[in-house]
């Protein structure tokens, strides 16, 4: 590098700089922290550190995209923020190898919204 180089360095995208995201997102169980809750939280930190898309049905670039190798690095971090703030209940039935951060998102909606076993009913009566 020489004393001329005036190339700002590259600027890291600040879901680097979340290092614990419960520090920033409760835990969801169902009960002290409900699923409404928790979405309105996550997604404001989602917008806050410019990942909402991760969670927005926004398509990811496609594969043959210059991007696209650091938009899965993003949503990877960004999918373990989904799997750091889920109860281990929760994390046991949304969780799944290969997943991306909007199918992780829609499973854990589904859990909420789809009437399955107990958890919409208690949300309900809080």
């Amino acid at each position: 590098m020489t004393g001329n180089d005036t190339t700002p360095p590259p600027k890291l995208h600040p879901v680097y700089s979340v290092s614990n995201i419960q520090h920033k997102v409760r835990v969801l169980d169902g009960v002290k922290v409900t699923y409404s809750a928790w979405v309105k939280l996550f997604k404001l930190h989602a917008r806050g550190y410019k990942v909402l898309h991760h969670i927005d049905g926004t398509p990811p670039p496609a594969e043959t995209d210059a991007t696209y190798s650091e938009w899965c690095e993003i949503d990877a971090h960004v999918l373990q923020w989904i799997y750091g703030t889920l109860s281990d209940d929760l994390l046991s039935d949304a969780s799944e190898d290969e997943s991306t951060t909007a199918q992780a998102w829609n499973r854990v909606k589904n859990i909420f919204t789809n009437n399955k076993g107990a958890r919409p009913a208690l949300e309900n009566e809080f």
